[in-house]
């Protein structure tokens, strides 16, 4: 049977909450680390941002204009994950979600920033395809401290989450790995650029979080939190 992600944290103290929170924080830095290896390897958006990318054009040529932006379409849709969940789960919309969600991108601006010079679209493939897939499983590494904390995770991945505890019986990997390709193929047919990078998270992220999953959660066990 699969794991159950959901987890009643009502009886944290504040003591607890902040314990959990910086360990949120750790493995969002972590998780948005690999985000940016991946994007500056140029060879494909993760499958979120395909989906948010077709959204968006989808909407301007709707407009005939070029609003609304990636950005706006992206907070928008998170906003709605969570009010969504929000209303129809228990136990998912915790003070790390709305973290996740706002606090990402000036993180993976910084390490853009930090990566940039080192490798981007005018790199030699021998050094993008390594970093593309180094950030696929640092990526995968963060996300399964984020899940671990219990403090919270980004609404997009809340999707796979909320999926996998409902089915019981399907392992999460699989359940990811459908939520990314289904992510891909709508974002594809509304115009969303696919590169090798995006089928290769499609594929591995899923796989790599569970991989990580029981490591870093006998690492968080002996917090002393709650």
């Amino acid at each position: 049977m699969a794991e159950t992600f959901a987890k009643d944290t009502s009886g944290r103290s504040k003591k607890d909450w902040l314990l959990a929170l910086s360990v949120l924080l750790i493995g969002l830095i972590v998780a948005h680390l690999g985000v940016s290896m991946f994007l500056t390897a140029a060879l494909g958006t993760d499958t979120f941002t395909v989906f948010i990318q077709g959204l968006s054009l989808s909407f301007q040529k709707m407009t005939g204009t070029s609003f609304p932006s990636v950005g706006a379409v992206h907070v928008a849709v998170l906003c709605l994950i969570m009010a969504v969940m929000f209303f129809t789960t228990k136990g998912y919309i915790k003070p790390g979600t709305v973290i996740c969600a706002f606090c990402g991108g000036p993180i993976i601006d910084f390490f853009n920033w930090l990566i940039t010079p080192f490798c981007n679209e005018s790199s030699p493939m021998y050094i993008r395809m390594p970093v593309m897939l180094l950030g696929c499983i640092v990526l995968s590494l963060g996300m399964s401290i984020v899940i671990n904390s219990q403090a919270g995770t980004g609404p997009n991945d809340l999707i796979a989450i909320v999926i996998s505890d409902k089915l019981q019986r399907i392992q999460f990997r699989f359940v990811r790995m459908g939520c990314d390709i289904f992510f891909v193929v709508i974002g594809f047919i509304l115009g969303g650029v696919v590169g090798v990078g995006t089928i290769a998270a499609a594929f591995l992220t899923g796989p790599l979080v569970q991989f990580w999953l029981p490591k870093t959660k006998s690492l968080i066990q002996k917090l002393p939190y709650r």
